[in-house]
């Protein structure tokens, strides 16, 4: 099995993506794929993007089960760094856990319990 990947989106966005069967995010209109994260990236991302913000969950996507394309490309603002791009709409079983991902009350994000390694 390969590890898993993460994309951050509004719960609102998956309630309407179980209502019609898959996850589209507005990057694969825009950009072509759907952005993700490995564990290790989530937290930048989340801060960067995502600060203060509530209402969030975190997918836990299963690559295996993916149905579309999955490419470890370089991020826009981290060349050297590779991310996980998902080049198609999400199947929704590819989706192995959801988690509520919402900011401490200074607006920046920490790594679900779920998620943390001992030691860290």
């Amino acid at each position: 099995m390969s590890e898993s990947i993460f994309h951050i989106t509004s719960r609102q966005a998956w309630s309407a993506a179980q209502a019609r069967g898959q996850y589209t995010a507005d990057s694969l209109a825009q950009a072509g794929f759907i952005h993700c994260s490995k564990a290790g990236q989530i937290l930048r991302v989340a801060n960067f993007l995502y600060e203060g913000q509530a209402g969030l969950v975190l997918l836990v996507v299963d690559p295996d089960r993916l149905a579309s394309e999955l490419r470890w490309e370089p991020g826009a603002d981290l060349q050297s760094e590779l991310f996980p791009h998902v080049y198609g709409p999400l199947n929704l079983d590819a989706v192995v856990h959801v988690i509520d991902f919402e900011p401490a009350v200074d607006g920046k994000f920490h790594l679900p319990e779920s998620l943390e390694t001992p030691g860290t």
